[in-house]
């Protein structure tokens, strides 16, 4: 196969984040020497690790295309499992744990985690939500990525991903920041900004739903008392009604 699926992933903070490489599929503490630690350096661009992979990732590719095609998708908890299940005779397991590691470091991988979409089996079909904290540890390694390419500043559309990903959590501060682990000081003094924001916005929204449900007024004249347009009254009441 000349056209390879995959392109070459970076070496990145993600290596350094255990909790993301193990639920991507890998536990690196059982990966075969050759994969990178938080402790050892990891061979430039992983070139390396590509070169060794890449027999893997086109096997990957030819027997599932609508997870290793063109388009990545995000994989389920456990699919090292189900791939060596499903070919014992095809795959040696600590090669396999290599590609995998390769096809989740990916920036089109990290992208298909990122925009929140469903983890999916080897079936490809949506099995479960992707967690939270990993929606978030994408947006940022690919945020880290992107802007060391560039002059241009890119954090207000990191603070945009932010503030997205954590509504869309539906987690309280404390729960959203459990689940993280230790991030660089810029990112987190980011995060708490975009969290402060985002609770000021569900608590300005849950006044204005109490106001409203003890009202009994019609959207329109609601809002003119309150100085608002009723597409904004009405796209807090639609909000409700999609929780």
């Amino acid at each position: 196969m000349t056209d390879t699926p995959t392109e070459l992933p970076e070496i990145s903070t993600l290596d350094a984040v255990p909790a993301v490489a193990e639920a991507e599929t890998i536990r690196w503490a059982d990966a075969p020497a050759a994969a990178p630690t938080a402790a050892s350096p990891a061979p430039v661009k992983g070139k390396g690790r590509f070169a060794a992979a890449q027999p893997v990732l086109e096997k990957l590719f030819e027997l599932y295309p609508q997870l290793f095609g063109q388009r990545f998708l995000p994989l389920k908890l456990g699919i090292f499992q189900d791939l060596m299940a499903a070919h014992p005779d095809v795959f040696k397991r600590d090669d396999l744990k290599l590609a995998l590691g390769v096809h989740t470091r990916s920036t089109r991988y990290l992208q298909s985690v990122a925009s929140g979409a469903a983890r999916h089996d080897l079936q490809s079909k949506p099995v479960e939500a992707v967690a939270p904290e990993h929606v978030l540890l994408s947006i940022v390694e690919l945020h880290t990525r992107r802007q060391a390419r560039t002059p241009e500043d890119l954090q207000p559309k990191l603070r945009t991903q932010l503030l997205a990903a954590y509504q869309a959590s539906g987690l309280t501060r404390q729960d959203y920041l459990s689940r993280l682990p230790a991030l660089a000081e810029p990112v987190a003094a980011l995060l708490d900004e975009v969290m402060a924001q985002a609770d000021q916005q569900r608590a300005r929204a849950s006044a204005l739903l109490k106001a409203f449900d003890a009202s009994g007024k019609s959207v329109e004249v609601f809002a003119a008392e309150w100085g608002m347009e009723p597409a904004q009254v009405r796209a807090v009441l639609n909000q409700r009604k999609s929780e």
